[in-house]
């Protein structure tokens, strides 16, 4: 019986050790390490898709009386790190109306443009040059932006308002 024992845990050893063989003939580079035991490295293996500046509302910039939700539904999907760029004047006697950017902490306080719930995340000033700049940087996240000038007015009249999910970033294979 211990004979039998003895053999049975040969066996197993065999086994193991045929897989691990089998697995480095499949997979030449599984033991090079490069910093990673798996998956192995490959040049011609999936990257990640880099991260890319958006300008919110394209050539039209942050203003009043631009739809900003159908924009960010035909500019998406946006991606973790990604960058959102608000561009908008600063005030001065030719701009009476500035603008600003506030982020809602949820769909009911973004649907009501409930500013009292808001954070400001630009003040009026921000967006002048080359614009104030946002990096959406939590994967599932959803990000609610608006206006937050005249009272909510802005928000809630002007359509500078805009939601966006920040989803993981892509991949992309290399054949």
């Amino acid at each position: 019986m211990a004979m039998a024992m003895k053999f049975g845990r040969a066996m197993v050893l065999v086994v193991i050790a045929s897989v691990m063989m089998g697995a480095s003939l499949a997979y030449p580079g599984w033991n090079n390490n490069n910093g990673y035991a798996w998956p192995p490295k490959q040049d011609n293996g999936p990257t990640e898709v880099p991260p890319t500046k958006v300008v919110v509302g394209g050539s039209e910039n942050w203003h009043f009386g631009f739809d900003y939700s159908t924009w960010a539904n035909k500019n998406g999907p946006f991606y973790v790190n990604d960058t959102l760029v608000f561009k908008y004047d600063p005030p001065s006697d030719s701009n009476t109306h500035p603008h600003s950017v506030y982020m809602f902490p949820s769909f009911w306080s973004y649907m009501r443009c409930d500013l009292k719930r808001a954070t400001m995340v630009a003040n009026v000033s921000d967006g002048a040059g080359d614009g104030f700049e946002f990096k959406l940087s939590q994967k599932w996240k959803f990000y609610f932006f608006a206006c937050g000038e005249s009272g909510g007015f802005h928000c809630s009249t002007g359509k500078m308002r805009f939601s966006v999910v920040s989803l993981p970033r892509p991949w992309k294979w290399h054949g």
